[in-house]
């Protein structure tokens, strides 16, 4: 970071110089505004503590709302305590970076202690041989850890940054091969922590100065973003000449896109020229023009253009530039009336649904077979008939009595019944196929003719054998009822009667 003491023209030519280049530098016609809408992220340093981090809102009100992204301070390097990261307003950096995933906070890392005490070269040799050594490992390690611990482990580490010039103890120029060394030992050391997803940012002075910065260059396995550091002052009469002068703006362009590295601009403003607007402009162009990862202005007088009151012009255009667009008011549109036309009406004519009757099936009759049932009489207790009172006869000369028929009682004469045959299986008439309707396929299983069962066999009623006239013969029928006398029949007990005198028995 540029101090106000650097470079200062010790004598009344110089200043007489400086005084011209700015007028001209005014007086030089403006390229083409910078867009309005540049989504690159920007920032300022506004402080390096607490007070910076509380500035952020108020500067991006000033821009009309422009969003602030990116967060940028130091660490003191005076001992190495604070190159450890053991200050207090570090947390304060990490939580505002930790608000929004979009934000970068961006920590500028000194490589030595006593990085501003003007420490001759010979002495800043030894100290960049110790450290590519691995003397001062355990300092970027304890930095390392303390970054993850806050929650900011892709914390952009601007590292030994202007390590072409002259101000800083952590030079490239007394010797750098072994500054070289010392950068990748260092990043090495950082990278080992776990959790870490830090960025290095190499970021010169422009311009040759010291040195020229390629010659610093460490490699691209240890780079992650190539910056720059330009303020407007020497060398470079205006900004066209920081442009096109060695190691100046367009080199830097070319030696990031050639490495495959973005750009950035770490530190840039106001510096030898006074308030000069067409830096501003001119700069703020570059920069949308080139697209780097972030910028941030170094806003505190002589550079800067918000709390420098010392640069009005220039605050104007950095304002102007940055400020978003607003829309404008809106005019409302006239509201005309659209006639409203009648639209006539015109009835739909109702076409009658057809109406298909539903075809209805019949059902077919299956006849019962009636099967006869047979009538099975019942018995009959046949009641005793009372014998005839026979008349004693006057005993005279016994006889013999003539053997009695035993009366033969018929056996029923059981017949087979006739076969009976199958009762024909009804023809069940199919309806008529109405489509789409499928005509059920009705199926009558056949009558199961009944079994005959016999009928019993009644034996017909015997006429009683006629009785003889003139007979000596009696008979006296016998009766066994109606139910018995239909098995046996009609019977009849005879008695031979021999009438005359020797007869005992009178005859009637």
């Amino acid at each position: 970071m540029p101090r106000p003491r650097r470079r200062l023209v010790s004598t009344c030519i110089g200043t007489v110089t400086a005084g011209l280049l700015a007028t001209g530098a005014a007086l030089s016609a403006p390229d083409e505004e910078p867009s309005r809408t540049s989504d690159v992220a920007m920032g300022a340093y506004l402080d390096f503590g607490p007070p910076g981090v509380a500035r952020i809102p108020s500067l991006s009100r000033w821009l009309g709302g422009k969003e602030i992204r990116v967060g940028h301070t130091y660490l003191p390097g005076d001992v190495w305590g604070g190159i450890e990261g053991n200050v207090g307003f570090l947390a304060d950096w990490a939580a505002w970076r930790r608000a929004r995933a979009d934000r970068l906070f961006v920590l500028n890392v000194p490589m030595q202690a006593r990085n501003e005490s003007r420490i001759p070269d010979r002495q800043v040799a030894q100290l960049i041989r110790a450290g590519a050594n691995g003397e001062h490992d355990q300092h970027f390690r304890r930095l390392a850890e303390r970054l993850v611990n806050l929650g900011v482990p892709d914390t952009v580490i601007v590292l030994g940054w202007e390590m072409n010039g002259t101000t800083y103890t952590h030079r490239c120029g007394p010797d750098p091969q072994n500054w070289k060394a010392y950068w990748k030992r260092v990043v090495n050391t950082m990278r080992a922590v776990p959790g870490q997803k830090f960025k290095f940012d190499f970021a010169p002075n422009r311009g040759t100065d010291a040195i020229g910065w390629t010659a610093c260059y460490p490699g691209d396995d240890w780079v992650d973003i190539v910056g720059m550091d330009s303020y407007d002052q020497a060398p470079g009469r205006n900004f066209d000449e920081q442009i096109t002068q060695p190691y100046g703006l367009q080199q830097h362009v070319d030696f990031a896109k050639a490495h495959g590295k973005e750009i950035s601009y770490p530190e840039w403003g106001l510096f030898r020229n006074g308030d000069n607007p067409e830096y501003v402009r001119r700069m703020l162009k570059w920069i949308e023009q080139h697209k780097p990862l972030y910028h941030t202005i170094t806003d505190y007088c002589p550079h800067g253009v918000w709390q420098c009151k010392a640069n009005p012009e220039s605050s104007r255009v950095f304002r102007e530039a940055l400020t978003p667009d607003l829309p404008g008011p809106v005019i409302p549109t006239p509201v005309v009336p659209t006639p409203v036309v009648p639209t006539p009406v015109v009835p739909t004519p109702v076409v009658p649904t057809p109406q298909i009757p539903t075809p209805q099936i019949p059902t077919p009759a299956v006849p019962t077979p009636q099967i006869p049932t047979p009538a099975v009489p019942s018995p009959e207790v046949p009641v005793p008939v009372p014998s005839p009172e026979v008349p004693t006869p006057v005993p005279g000369p016994v006889e013999p009595t003539p053997a009695e028929p035993t009366p033969v009682v018929p056996k029923p004469d059981v017949s087979v019944p006739p076969v009976v045959p199958p009762l024909p299986s009804p023809q069940v008439p199919v309806p008529p196929v109405f489509p789409p309707v499928p005509s059920p396929a009705i199926s009558v299983p056949p009558p199961v003719p009944p079994k005959p069962t016999p009928s019993p066999l009644v034996p017909k009623p015997q006429p009683p054998k006629p009785q003889p006239n003139n007979s000596n013969q009696w008979c006296v029928p016998l009766n066994f009822g109606e139910w018995l006398s239909k098995l046996v029949g009609n019977q009849a007990v005879c008695f031979d009667l021999k009438w005359g005198k020797d007869s005992w028995v009178w005859p009637f």
